[in-house]
């Protein structure tokens, strides 16, 4: 599998923005883009992937450039990285590249509903274009190499007619009386001993037109954030402006998770800004709930780790991004000589800073009390290098758009000591510059 690159070539237009270079894409079908923190990598036609919808799983392989056929048995991609030396520094170097969905890794281990949409696709990709030094450069380790450097280059000459519209208007899913009415039960089930925390989160929906991908750029730029992505798979696109890291997969088997969990909103007034920071820093309440969740990813982690490697190097240290601190925490690892990193993954899925504690009570609750399927929100988008290395987020700020629908989530972890009022406004200040934003598009009525 570790076949060495055999055709490097830099593009012509190297300096194109990634969402320009999607834009001139958008025909392709598996087109995925990851900033990937410093280093953003786009990738397509892969050459076999598995996609999973309305519960059931297809597995296909490409037969030719746009032709594929599905295979008569399942792709295991912990096969993939069998050997793994995990010798290098994890950027992108052709291998495997996808989501799962918060549904179907919750899936694994309760039985919960499932939106209407693809729940997971996970594609091997040996062609892709990386951000070097020098700019936008191809890479393939394919016999067709040439021929697609070609039709990417060709592609990008083209400029695409932006066309997104919103018919309807993105708005709360839940009035407050019914946030309220959820979180009053949240706290019941932890007064009866049922959990301690519960992520519990709500939907903001739409209708729209047109592709996704033509405010892509939009949102990136307001929200600057270091796990951005993008994924279409036919009629269904996913827009990650995500925060926070869940799992890297790095050199000699270490591996790193920085759960968030506590958040104060930014202000433009810098004294007000630094007194919502502080209040963060102190918030003895914040702290309990990261607490919850440290515990919950080392003992996650700890199945798979060499004994005594689980470490937590920082705690409650605070990030500032554009519209929110959030209060971060890290745990580290190395994993056991004989551990699969694509099974860690998997099994450690949905991540704790999305789901509460204990983790399966958690997704029972949140799949009874929240009144709709979550889908790619509080899954995962990310990579692994055939050698085991890799980088994969939690989605959280992130829009999805299936056909003529559009989500998008918001919410924060209740505790026995949360306030109502507080934690229905944490929603707010997580994605009210994303909701602002997306509302800018919608259709004008007709005269």
């Amino acid at each position: 599998m570790n076949n060495p690159i055999v055709f490097q070539k830099l593009l012509t237009e190297q300096w194109l923005s990634p969402a320009q270079i999607l834009s001139s894409l958008s025909h392709l079908t598996h087109l995925v883009y990851l900033k990937n923190v410093n280093q953003p990598v786009i990738a397509f036609f892969a050459s076999e992937y598995m996609l999973k919808q309305d519960q059931i799983i297809q597995s296909f392989k490409r037969v030719s450039l746009h032709h594929y056929q599905e295979k008569s048995s399942p792709i295991h991609f912990n096969h993939f990285f069998k050997n793994h030396t995990q010798n290098h520094q994890s950027d992108f170097k052709g291998g495997l590249i996808g989501f799962i969905s918060y549904d179907a890794a919750a899936q694994q281990q309760v039985s919960l509903q499932e939106k209407k949409q693809p729940a997971l696709f996970l594609g091997i990709y040996r062609s892709y274009l990386k951000l070097t030094q020098q700019g936008w450069t191809f890479f393939s380790d394919e016999d067709e190499a040439e021929e697609i450097f070609q039709l990417i280059q060709a592609a990008l000459t083209n400029t695409k007619h932006q066309s997104f519209r919103l018919t309807q208007a993105c708005s709360a899913r839940w009035n407050k009386n019914e946030y309220r009415s959820a979180f009053k039960q949240v706290q019941e089930y932890i007064k009866a001993g049922d959990c301690y925390q519960i992520n519990l989160t709500q939907e903001f929906t739409a209708k729209a037109q047109g592709c996704l991908l033509d405010i892509a750029e939009d949102f990136w730029q307001l929200t600057d954030a270091p796990y951005s992505g993008y994924l279409k798979i036919d009629d269904f696109e996913l827009l990650s402006c995500s925060p926070e890291l869940f799992i890297d997969f790095e050199a000699n088997r270490k591996i790193v998770t920085r759960p968030i969990k506590g958040t104060m909103p930014r202000y433009a007034d810098p004294k007000q800004d630094e007194e919502s920071k502080q209040n963060l820093i102190h918030s003895q309440k914040d702290q309990a709930e990261n607490v919850m969740i440290v515990d919950l990813l080392r003992n996650d982690l700890s199945v798979y780790a060499e004994t005594g490697s689980v470490k937590t190097p920082q705690l409650f240290e605070i990030e500032s991004f554009n519209q929110v601190h959030h209060m971060v925490s890290e745990v580290t690892a190395t994993l056991k000589d004989d551990t699969n990193p694509f099974d860690v993954l998997m099994s450690a899925l949905p991540g704790g800073s999305i789901t509460g504690a204990p983790k399966i009570r958690a997704m029972q609750i949140i799949d009874e009390l929240e009144g709709a399927p979550r889908g790619a929100y509080c899954g995962s988008l990310g990579y692994f290098n055939f050698d085991g290395t890799g980088s994969w987020n939690i989605l959280i700020r992130s829009i999805q758009k299936y056909q003529e629908d559009v989500s998008l989530w918001a919410g924060g972890g209740v505790t026995i000591a949360s306030d109502c009022d507080a934690e229905y406004q944490e929603c707010f200040d997580k994605v009210s510059a994303m909701l602002d934003l997306l509302n800018t598009w919608q259709k004008s009525p007709e005269i």
